[in-house]
């Protein structure tokens, strides 16, 4: 099934995709609650059996499917996109051994997320505004200590996941060491639809899903890749962020972006800031995933840096 999240007019609503329309559930009921109930399933077999609506699609405004997750992390399963990175800040592009010895991840902010078509403002005071073409995993049973081969079965389905990213302000991150803070705090796009695994499972070769994804900016293609790329699994990823401590029914898991999927992988001057394609207002950015659907969104203004001192 993919299930939305949608306002018609009179409040927002939970349904599932049916070609051009949606078959909306009661009003109050959540993903994020049928998720946390383990009540999903049902309730799509409700949805196609007596909806509480029906809207067409073209009627509707799809928000993200779920909205505030209890929490969210990105992980780094893409290896190359770190290489690209350093190759494209003059860095040596053999990666530390660390980078085999278990998946990277930092948690992100669950209050940031917007829809998939919702306007995107530059993080106040960036001028280096990024995107970045992910592949978000919603958990749908919760578990701990997971085991790499196990794992996925924890998952319910899967979203397109934008990591918005200021570049510079990624720069003041990584100095302070102490891991991603503003750089990453302004936007998450998730959406348009949490598609379940069962609905996926077409894609699946030798066991593994082989997603191909794709990002555009103004309509042009900035990279198209699958999950054949992943360095780490989900399985593995999901088993690494389970150790010691509980994954929730609703949260949200991040693969980390596809090769070639943000703009500092394509930087081609001396300095960061002489890159010309850094977001600009009125830019439109679209992910793509065979099976997912696509996000569009306008990058538009945002506001001036408020000093924190007098001073400056």
């Amino acid at each position: 099934m993919k299930w939305v999240t949608y306002e018609a007019g009179d409040g927002v609503r939970t349904g599932v995709l049916d070609g051009g329309s949606v078959r909306g559930l009661a009003a109050g009921t959540t993903l994020e609650g049928l998720l946390a109930s383990g009540g999903l399933t049902e309730a799509g077999e409700d949805a196609w059996r007596a909806p509480a609506e029906v809207r067409e699609l073209a009627e509707v405004r799809l928000l993200a499917p779920l909205r505030r997750p209890p929490s969210v992390r990105d992980g780094l399963c893409f290896l190359d996109h770190l290489r690209g990175c350093y190759r494209a800040l003059g860095r040596d592009v053999e990666l530390a051994e660390v980078w085999s010895r278990s998946p990277a991840f930092y948690f992100a902010n669950a209050d940031a997320i917007v829809g998939p078509y919702d306007d995107v403002p530059i993080s106040p005071g960036s001028t280096m505004f990024d995107l970045e073409l992910e592949l978000g995993a919603v958990i749908g049973r919760g578990g701990r200590d997971l085991h790499p081969d196990r794992a996925e079965e924890h998952i319910a389905g899967f979203t397109l996941y934008n990591d918005w990213t200021a570049r510079d302000h990624q720069v003041v991150d990584m100095a302070q060491g102490i891991g991603m803070a503003k750089s990453k705090d302004s936007a998450i796009t998730l959406g348009p639809a949490l598609v379940t695994v069962d609905e996926l499972e077409p894609y699946r070769r030798d066991g593994r899903l082989m997603l191909e994804l794709s990002a555009t900016v103004n309509g042009e293609e900035l990279t198209r890749g699958t999950l054949a790329q992943m360095d780490w699994t989900f399985g593995e990823l999901l088993a690494y962020i389970s150790r010691g401590t509980d994954l929730t029914p609703g949260a949200v898991i991040g693969s980390g972006t596809v090769p070639g999927g943000c703009l500092l992988e394509h930087v081609d001057t001396p300095g960061l800031a002489d890159f010309k394609r850094w977001l600009r207002a009125g830019d439109v950015v679209s992910l793509s995933g065979v099976g997912l659907g696509e996000t569009r969104q306008t990058v538009t203004q945002g506001i001036d840096v408020i000093p924190l001192r007098a001073d400056g």
